[in-house]
């Protein structure tokens, strides 16, 4: 039988408190938890990560098993194989009780939070998930525990069965800033998580500040939100789906009619000022603004405000001409 080092599963030393034993198998658990890691071997190292704390987080088996990995060291040092150690005097005799220990509906909250326990995984549902060394050691006996359906669970400690419903899920907001352009367009963002995961957020066109982008099950088994910020325009002002510019005009076409540039998010188009324009008049470019939140065929329009601008520094002849015309206008 193969010997199991649960200090070192749980990467904790053998004087460790029972503050760090816990903290080590939550950190570790929900690292190796299924809904979290897709890893095929999480399932297994969550298994013996569980196994591990059952032993060490309870004061009996964690005092029989230091006792046993006492006499096996020494055993090992004096040269000896693995099958000539004297498992029998260490193993659970037939009557002696046993099992795993009861963990409370608060330690399971305080350490999966919303997440449920997957079922036939370690202690929680059933003993399929031990190993032979911890069963022949301590037993297979149900002394209580968690068994968990989705995010809920049947709690059991010394009495009758009774649901429990797991607390919702945290959900996590993380502020994105993205330009104008992108949100035009549609983006992603490249997010890295602590625990060396990348992913590749896409963005959809039509976004705005406020908007939150749902990426589910990426903050430790709950859903996290990207909060998109948009960054002001150097040209454009948004209003809902449309887009405000201050269009210069110059005096001569202002007053003589002509064409201008717009720009817009994809292109420049001509616009046509009829004669006798004035400044605050506004135009509408139909279509040419923002795109709807993913309906993308549905834009909303550009609002062109005349700003009249006169020409500076002013010639000579063109005073000159500007006076006649004066003159003209106040006969």
């Amino acid at each position: 039988m193969e010997y199991k080092d649960y200090y070192k599963t749980l990467g904790v030393s053998k004087t460790a408190s029972d503050d760090e034993i816990k903290k080590a198998y939550r950190d570790l658990a929900r690292k190796y938890h299924p809904d979290v890691n897709k890893d095929p071997n999480a399932e297994e190292m969550f298994k013996e990560v569980n196994e591990a704390y059952q032993v060490l987080s309870d004061s009996e088996k964690r005092q029989k098993y230091d006792q046993l990995g006492s006499e096996w060291q020494q055993y090992q040092r004096a040269g000896g194989q693995p099958g000539g150690f004297d498992w029998g005097r260490w193993q659970q005799q037939p009557g002696q009780g046993g099992g795993y220990r009861t963990m409370t509906h608060e330690e399971f909250q305080e350490i999966f939070g919303g997440m449920g326990m997957p079922g036939g995984m370690g202690g929680f549902s059933g003993m399929g998930g031990f190993s032979d060394f911890f069963t022949s050691l301590f037993g297979g006996g149900f002394s209580g525990g968690f068994s968990s359906t989705g995010t809920g669970g049947t709690y059991s400690q010394g009495g009758p069965s009774y649901r429990t419903q797991a607390p919702a899920r945290r959900d996590v907001e993380h502020e994105t800033e993205i330009t104008l352009e992108e949100a035009y367009h549609g983006t992603q963002r490249s997010l890295r998580f602590s625990d060396g995961r990348t992913i590749n957020a896409s963005i959809p066109a039509g976004v705005d500040t406020g908007s939150k982008v749902r990426l589910s099950g990426q903050a430790d088994g709950a859903d996290l939100y990207l909060l998109i910020k948009v960054l002001p325009h150097k040209v454009f002002n948004r209003k809902g789906n449309n887009l405000l510019i201050d269009l210069p005009v110059d005096f001569y076409t202002a007053a003589l009619g002509g064409e201008v540039e717009v720009p817009t998010m994809g292109k420049t188009v001509k616009l046509n000022i009829p004669a006798g324009t004035n400044t605050g008049k506004t135009f509408r470019l139909k279509g040419l603004g923002m795109p709807a939140l993913r309906k993308k065929e549905q834009k909303g329009d550009i609002l062109a405000k005349v700003e009249i601008h006169l020409p500076k520094p002013l010639s000579q002849a063109e005073k000159e001409k500007l006076q006649a015309l004066r003159n003209e206008y106040h006969r």
